[in-house]
């Protein structure tokens, strides 16, 4: 479809004007939507929304299955994969199939080689943050 409000500074384009001045919040850093209770500061208003059910307590999103709840909607379709068989991410490379895109980032890591969490002691590497706590605890 046609998309006049091109952002001057990446080049994308939008078909609004509002989702144009939201996308440049990006660039500039302007972070004007103060939290009244901690301070910390966002680029959108429904961010700090979303953020005030940190101090609220509120998890609006209720799992139909198992009554878990949540404070943001993608944190319940994510659960949700947990009582169905749905695997949605998928490796170009094996094609094996994930629930999420954090397995599906963390399975990349055994293609790649790549080790981003190091220990600040020793200097051994790992693919994972869960085995460098997991090796943490050795030293």
């Amino acid at each position: 479809g046609d998309k006049p409000c091109k952002c001057p500074d990446c080049g994308k384009s939008y078909r609004a004007s509002s989702t144009l001045i939201r996308h440049q919040k990006t660039h500039t850093g302007e972070r004007p939507y103060r939290c009244e209770e901690c301070g910390k500061s966002f680029r959108h208003r429904s961010t700090l929304t979303i953020h005030h059910r940190v101090h609220s307590g509120e998890r609006p999103y209720k799992c139909p299955e198992c009554h878990k709840s949540f404070k943001i909607s993608s944190e319940l379709v994510r659960h949700w994969r947990t009582h169905t068989s749905e695997r949605p991410c998928k490796c170009s490379q094996c094609h094996k199939s994930f629930k999420s895109s954090s397995e599906l980032v963390r399975h990349w890591r055994t293609h790649t080689g790549e080790r981003p969490y190091d220990c600040s002691q020793c200097g051994r590497r790992f693919s994972d943050s869960s085995q460098l706590a997991r090796h943490w605890r050795t030293h």
